[in-house]
């Protein structure tokens, strides 16, 4: 992003109060002090620090200007102040200005429950093959990322591929409206979140704000496994596209095999074709078919997606395979966790040969409010002590799995350490686990099983 402070003045509803001639042009923005580079804006932003407090660090830094909320002002400052009733709103702003008047790529914008971020990566590869394409960092995913994603584009950017997280209603809906995507996808319903929606319709609800702001000429492509996607996405009056392992699908796949590495399946449409991607898992066939579908709608021949596929690189710590300091496998997925993708990957990592043990370490899966008890329970359908010969479980929740265990498991296989004891688990792990045992990693992030992770990894001691 190169633009005129004076431009971006006028587009956030500010006085610019350096006058034109001597109006310095600003590179980029930053919300974050210790990663800003000079040149560029910084948006104060209130969370639990107060973001007008770092603005002498952003001046020292090299800042061009700063926002500063009205309700902040005076300040005392070396650089010029664009003084807006709401710096969030005024980045939002910016960001869309940036997108349609300035860079005016197509937008694909990705949700679900589970999978966006796989389905993201997978997509912009495919539509790499031919466009210039701009996507999401890591899970810059929210009413932050979006915009920072938007100004960091380049100008030559032919298709932003943008994820879009949500945990509450009308999250999605700003979102759409700010992006308004050419192409919306939606990667499936999961429980995530059903702390706050309470029901899996009210998510499929907020999830379907996606396509709040998708073009009329748009496409909306979706999960056509999910009956509560099918039953809203007549509403939607768009053309529509499904995806999944039924075979009532536009796009299914068959003959589906999954390895530790990889996942092989072929298409009706493209018989000859095999396709092949680096991770494991039906779950994630079904995100490649989401990407197969946007590459086709942008004309991606059938054999360059079938490269693209094969050879994409998949954001660190989902379904991520590593060796330990012990030589063992090391499953790890501890980015996220709701119910269906932790049963999802237990059923593949239960089948997966095994000269030793398999031992499986989940943690708690997080906003599941009232129904968590019952949901972490749920899980235990999903582990056959003839599979997955021990279990660690990690965390205050996901202590109704334990007593679910009980009924297939011996007491002496299940081990269970609430959340203030993860050093006696990770210690417990280091001396528990040999070179020829097969580990797998799964919570919702905020357990931080990384800092497991990165023990067995190092063979370092709590």
């Amino acid at each position: 992003m190169k633009m005129k402070l004076s431009e971006i003045a006028r587009v956030v509803g500010a006085t610019c109060p350096v006058a034109e001639a001597a109006c310095p042009t600003v590179t980029g923005v930053a919300f974050d002090t210790r990663e800003l580079q000079p040149g560029e804006l910084f948006v104060p932003l209130v969370d639990a620090r107060d973001g007008h407090d770092f603005i002498p660090n952003a001046a020292a830094a090299g800042a061009a200007a700063t926002l500063v909320a009205a309700d902040h002002t005076p300040l005392t400052t070396t650089i010029p102040q664009l003084v807006v009733a709401d710096p969030l709103q005024a980045l939002q702003d910016l960001a869309r200005y940036y997108l349609m008047m300035k860079v005016n790529p197509k937008v694909v914008a990705i949700t679900g429950s589970n999978g966006k971020t796989t389905t993201k990566d997978m997509t912009a590869a495919v539509l790499a093959t031919q466009y210039h394409v701009w996507k999401t960092k890591d899970n810059f995913n929210n009413e932050i990322g979006v915009p920072m994603t938007i100004l960091a584009m380049d100008t030559n950017t032919e298709v932003l591929v943008v994820e879009m997280g949500m945990d509450r209603p009308d999250q999605l809906r700003e979102k759409s409206l700010l992006c308004e995507p050419d192409i919306a996808v939606i990667t499936m319903i999961g429980e995530a979140h059903i702390e706050f929606f309470k029901t899996r319709a009210k998510i499929a609800d907020a999830k379907m704000e996606i396509t709040d702001g998708l073009r009329s000429d748009g496409l909306f492509i979706y999960n056509g496994d999910e009956p509560l996607l099918r039953e809203r996405a007549k509403a939607v009056s768009q053309a529509q596209k499904t995806f999944g392992l039924d075979p009532d699908n536009q796009l299914f796949a068959r003959d589906i095999e999954t390895f530790e590495d990889h996942t092989d399946f072929s298409l009706s449409r493209w018989p000859d074709l095999r396709f092949t991607i680096p991770v494991m898992g039906e779950y994630n066939v079904a995100n490649a078919l989401a990407a197969i579908l946007v590459g086709r709608r942008f004309h991606i021949k059938p054999e360059a997606i079938q490269a693209a596929l094969a050879g994409f690189k998949i954001t660190k710590n989902r379904t991520q395979w590593v060796i330990g300091d012990a030589g063992e496998q090391i499953l790890s997925d501890v980015y996220n966790a709701n119910p269906t993708a932790m049963k999802a990957v237990l059923a593949d990592f239960s089948d997966f040969p095994c000269t030793g043990r398999r031992i499986a370490v989940l943690g708690d899966m997080l906003e599941l409010g009232d129904a968590s008890a019952a949901l972490h329970a749920s899980v235990a359908e999903a582990l056959d002590p003839a599979k997955v010969q021990e279990v660690y479980l990690y965390g205050d929740e996901i202590a109704a799995l334990q007593a679910a265990l009980m009924d297939k498991y011996a007491p002496e296989h299940v081990h269970y350490y609430p959340k203030a004891a993860q050093n006696q688990l990770t210690q417990a792990l280091l001396d528990g686990v040999g070179h020829s045992d097969m580990v797998m990693l799964k919570a919702s992030h905020g357990l931080h099983l990384e800092r497991v992770l990165d023990a067995l990894l190092a063979g370092a001691r709590a």
